[in-house]
């Protein structure tokens, strides 16, 4: 277009094409394009180019022409127009990235740093800085030339400050790192003016911490600094830089470091300058060196913990009439009582619960946004207080539960959170306090705050915690009425959803019954009604009970039945754009466990009509003259032998395809993962019974069964599994050193009675079930590609297929929440569909293809090659998988598969020799020699 706002909008509307469809085919041609009007256009338009160029710094790497497009953007640093060289050196500065060592790009920087333009200048220096961080080369040759203008008197000062940052880039090597330092102490001395001392200490902190050698002498001269300069504004960035330092490299800090700071503390009379400074304390009190500070203390075996200056300091904190500074003193004494376990430090955990309990009353009766970020503080160190110090459980709760009546509906919030989240880990709710919390639920019902829908979801989830057993009538009565005249469908199906989470699934039934008319579309319909199903189907059975098998198998037969319509349901709420994968693989999973539960009660039921292969056989030993009248019982006992190896596979099989779903769901919260891996455990746990008590008792091992350690238990749910699996073992493990052959009617009973067992703990639906908090897919690229899928791609049989692998990691809103990938592991194999030609001997080697590659992400986007061989002709189905290793180096199994084909085609000179041997004509001897199998 010839429009010159046209071609603006055309060129800001590029960074949303990129993201669309960030392969290299397009953004190579893209960023041409861009180079172009670049190069041709005005200066706004060049603007815009640059901006563009900034906003897209990810995609740079998978520019292939990188030559042709900084040719380009080049030429018009040799303009006459200084603001048009200025965007063209923030444009190279914008790509240093991918031309660190272009040396014409070096040397324009270099020429434009004496330019008599300011706007020139100020993009000189941008360049440089971007330039210095990339390339070491031009890092040692700028550096001179920035230390003279720094130095030189005709320099002005605005100059400088802008100069001064760069030198914070100067750490690829010793050396350099090392004159950096020695230029930035000339110039703390040399220029005392705030500004210079501001931009300096700043400049001096981040080159320590990119250089790492120098980092304890930093935080002794930001002390320094902090201890002597009367300046509040030098202090307060002495104070910002030593947190950084705290929060990148806490090991570093001695002893005399966090002394020296909290004599500041102490000795300083701003509170705003007490704060920044108790703010560092508390973040290096949550690490390695708090230790260091009560080990390495003189004389620390005679000192008491309270005659310590930072426990001296955080006591005298806790109640300062200013909020912030006593959160960060219950921090400090929380972090100090949950790392240290030493007796004398023991006093110390009064002092945290005393100050906390303050600080609780204080906040909770304040709505201000300071007052709630006080609270949260507040709420999340009486968390790991509890967890820490279980005996404080008691002290904690109760505080909590009698400030609940009387604080501000926004405080309520949060404090039903706390309570929530203590519940989980310990069980300190007792029934007792039901009553106190249905009041307060009554009261905030008949409210009318704009906080009421979110209190109600808050409450109810504390009540659905401290209720371990099935609700009683009377709550659930007051939940449906409150909800009733709230009329909130949004916070019906929340509190729905909880109940779910927490196994209250008779309460969850009928909410979700209540809200299914309630909703506009039909996936949502079937969604709600799909939930209904499978809480009514766990509901079933609840009414479980141990002896009573035919009642167990009718309780299953129900529960299956209801689960069955669920999926349907489920299927039906399925979108393409939201597919309910895990949904559908976990109640899938779920219907297969509990028919194979019902198999299992059904064959032990059958083997008490009949006795056990043992048996059998003695009895067939014994009556060997009259072989054919055992025959049926052998033969039975057999069939049920057999049926019981069957029922063992199945549970093995359904532990494997626990742990498949486990890999695939890379996007899951850990409490969703550990729901699966405790499935999977009591899959295990019964085909290890099942071995154990029936078909091999002697080599039956309990030592890999057996639990190593209490492992930290997150939930009532995982605390009542894990009581279960521990009893059944416990039962096997008994019964197989009392009997030496075990009786098999004990061991049928053993086998019900564990079964039933698990069924009685209500199944817990996690969050990854209902809401995807990190949202992470590959998007895979094949080349070459056909133009139609179902096409094949023409390779000669004597030739090898470069297929090359592109890939981009796409991320929601919350990218890395709960883990973060590593690297792709990407899976080639390809398989024979179809055969055309002669039979020929070839080696197996040749006839598959199977690699795998692992490659890194880097802005997530990777790419490699596979070279395949087809020897045979045909055609050839490749397929191109890929899995996600993660941080941690755990295989996560999300796809994507892709399929491409290939057809084999015998080479034109092999061909011809074909054709001439079938026409009788003998190949000449120089043919003969250069058969096409002859060369492999």
């Amino acid at each position: 277009s010839g429009k010159l706002g046209e071609q603006c909008e055309a060129v800001v509307r590029f960074p949303r094409l990129f993201q669309k469809y960030p392969f290299p085919i397009l953004i190579n041609s893209a960023f041409l394009k861009l180079a172009d009007v670049f190069r041709v256009g005005n200066n706004f338009l060049r603007l815009c180019v640059l901006k563009v160029t900034q906003q897209s710094e990810k995609h740079l790497e998978k520019i292939l022409n990188v030559d042709e497009f900084v040719k380009r953007v080049f030429s018009v640093i040799h303009s006459n127009d200084p603001v048009a060289r200025a965007i063209t050196l923030r444009m190279l500065g914008s790509m240093a990235s991918i031309i660190p060592e272009r040396k014409n790009a070096h040397h324009s920087i270099r020429q434009s740093l004496d330019s008599h333009d300011n706007v020139e200048v100020e993009a000189a220096i941008f360049a440089a800085a971007n330039f210095s961080a990339q390339s070491k080369d031009f890092a040692v040759g700028i550096c001179n030339k920035i230390s003279e203008m720094i130095q030189g008197l005709a320099t002005p000062v605005d100059l400088k400050l802008k100069l001064i940052p760069i030198l914070q880039h100067m750490h690829h090597d010793a050396s350099l790192a090392s004159s950096s330092r020695q230029l930035l102490q000339q110039l703390v001395t040399s220029y005392p003016s705030t500004k210079m001392v501001i931009v300096t200490l700043h400049t001096f902190t981040l080159l320590a911490a990119s250089s790492l050698v120098d980092i304890p002498k930093q935080i002794q001269l930001l002390l320094q600094y902090l201890k002597n300069d009367p300046r509040k504004a030098v202090k307060r960035l002495a104070i910002q830089d030593l947190k950084l330092l705290a929060n990148k490299t806490p090991h570093t800090w001695s002893r005399e470091n966090i002394q020296a700071l909290c004599e500041s503390a102490l000795n300083t009379p701003y509170d705003s300058l007490k704060m920044g400074m108790l703010s560092v304390l508390s973040t290096l009190s949550g690490t390695i060196a708090i230790k260091q500070y009560f080990s390495s203390a003189p004389g620390a075996a005679s000192t008491t913990a309270r005659s310590f200056d930072l426990v001296k300091l955080a006591q005298e904190c806790c109640y300062h009439n200013n909020r912030g500074i006593a959160a960060h003193g219950v921090r400090i004494l929380t972090n100090i009582s949950a790392s240290c376990q030493e007796k004398d430090l023991l006093p110390l955990e009064q002092d945290a619960v005393f100050g906390l309990e303050a600080l609780l009353v204080l906040c909770s009766q304040d709505d201000s946004p300071g007052a709630q970020a006080t609270l949260k503080i507040t709420l999340t160190c009486m968390v790991k207080l509890v967890t820490c110090r279980p005996h404080l459980s008691q002290s904690v709760v109760e505080s909590l539960l009698t400030q609940l009546h009387s604080a501000q509906d926004s405080a309520r919030i949060l404090m039903c959170h706390c309570l929530a989240a203590i519940a989980m880990q310990l069980p300190v709710l007792a029934d007792g306090i039901l009553g106190d919390l249905m009041d307060l639920y009554k009261l905030i019902g008949q409210s009318a705050t704009d906080k009421k829908q979110e209190l109600l979801v808050s409450l109810a989830t504390v009540i659905f915690v401290s209720s371990q057993k099935a609700l009683s009538t009377e709550i659930k009565t007051v939940i449906k009425q409150q909800l009733e005249n709230a009329s909130n469908g949004w916070t019906a199906y929340r509190i729905a959803r909880q109940a779910s989470r927490m196994g209250n699934h008779d309460m969850a039934r009928e909410l979700y019954q209540s809200l299914l008319t309630q909703v506009a579309s039909e996936h949502f319909y079937f969604w709600l009604n799909s939930l209904k199903e499978f809480s009514h189907a766990e509901q079933c059975l609840t009414g479980l009970q141990e002896d009573n098998y035919s009642s167990a198998l009718s309780c299953i037969a129900e529960a299956l039945k209801s689960y069955h319509k669920g999926i349907a349901s489920l299927t039906a709420a399925s979108t393409p754009l939201n597919p309910l994968s895990f949904q559908c693989g976990f109640v899938k999973l779920r219907i297969d466990l509990l028919q194979a539960f019902s198999q299992l009660i059904c064959t032990c039921n059958s083997l008490k009509t009949s006795p056990p292969p043992a048996i059998a056989t003695t009895i067939a030993m014994t009556s060997g003259n009259d072989l054919q009248r055992c025959g049926r019982i052998s033969n039975q006992a057999l069939t049920l032998s057999l049926q019981m190896k069957h029922s063992m596979e199945e549970f093995r099989n359904l532990a494997t395809r626990y742990g498949d779903l486990y890999q695939s769901s890379f996007d899951a919260d850990s409490a969703t993962l550990r729901n699966v891996e405790l499935q999977q455990q009591s899959c295990l746990l019964i085909s290890h019974a099942i071995e154990a008590l029936i078909l091999d008792p002697e080599s039956a091992s309990f030592q890999e069964y057996s639990s190593n350690g209490t492992p930290h238990v997150e939930s009532e749910y995982e605390r009542r599994m894990m009581s279960v699996f521990n009893h059944v073992l416990e039962e096997v493990e008994s019964l197989n050193r009392k009997y030496a052959p075990v009786s098999y009617l004990a061991s049928n009973t053993c086998l019900c009675n564990a079964v039933i067992a698990l069924l009685k703990v209500p199944l817990s639906f996690q969050r990854y079930f209902f809401q995807k908090l990190q949202s992470t897919s590959i998007k895979l690229a094949l080349s070459p590609s056909p133009r139609n899928p179902a096409e094949p791609i023409a390779v000669q049989n004597n030739q090898q297929l470069a297929l090359k692998v592109e890939g981009v990691v796409q991320h929601g809103s919350k990218p890395g929440l709960f883990r973060k990938i590593q690297s792709v592991c990407l899976n080639v194999s390809s398989v024979l569909q179809s055969k055309s030609g002669q039979d020929y001997k070839i080696p197996i080697d040749n006839m598959t293809n199977e690699m795998e590659q692992r490659v890194e992400p880097h802005n997530d986007y990777f790419s490699t090659q596979f070279l395949l061989n087809f020897v045979i002709l045909g055609t050839h189905n490749i397929t191109v998988e890929s899995s996600v290793i993660d941080s941690n180096g755990i295989v996560w199994k999300t796809g994507p598969k892709t399929t491409i084909f290939v057809k084999s085609l015998e080479d034109p000179y092999s061909q011809q020799v074909r054709l001439q041997q079938q026409q009788g004509q003998p190949p000449s001897q120089q043919q003969q020699q250069r058969t096409a199998y002859s060369r492999f």
